[in-house]
């Protein structure tokens, strides 16, 4: 959410990123379909397999278009609100309070759904500053 003085968000959760010791299940498939350039029924099932309901809820918001892309942040809309998403940290709830930060396959679907749509050219652009427009959406 933006703060009252920078237009910014306030607070976003970091989603733990992946570990340098290795390559772990969720690198694999952003890996996979960075190079693929479209989800595949291969890549669709590892992500379901790698975050379950997450990645399901992330598929969804892929497919029906809900990942935006401004000048300085990329917003997932979710069922009630927008969420800014800002490299692996997001201002949800989840994020915040469920993730295990010692998982790296972790993260929240509004993140996950950054992944992937940014990863498949589905982020809708908008050329605009969220900062600025956040009050009238």
């Amino acid at each position: 959410m933006p703060g009252p003085a920078s237009g910014g968000p306030t607070e976003l959760a970091l989603c733990p990123a992946p570990v340098a010791e290795g390559v772990n299940a969720a690198d694999e498939w952003r890996a996979d379909l960075a190079d693929a350039g479209e989800l595949t029924p291969g890549i669709v099932e590892r992500i379901l397999d790698v975050h379950d309901e997450r990645g399901k809820r992330a598929l969804e918001a892929v497919a029906e278009g809900r990942v935006k892309g401004y000048n300085d942040f990329t917003v997932v809309v979710g069922y009630e609100e927008e969420y800014v998403i800002e490299g692996d940290g997001c201002t949800c709830k989840d994020a915040e309070y469920n993730l295990d930060g010692g998982d790296p396959t972790q993260r929240c679907w509004h993140v996950l759904a950054a992944d992937v749509a940014e990863r498949v050219g589905k982020v809708e652009d908008h050329d605009m500053w969220y900062s600025d427009v956040r009050e009238f959406l």
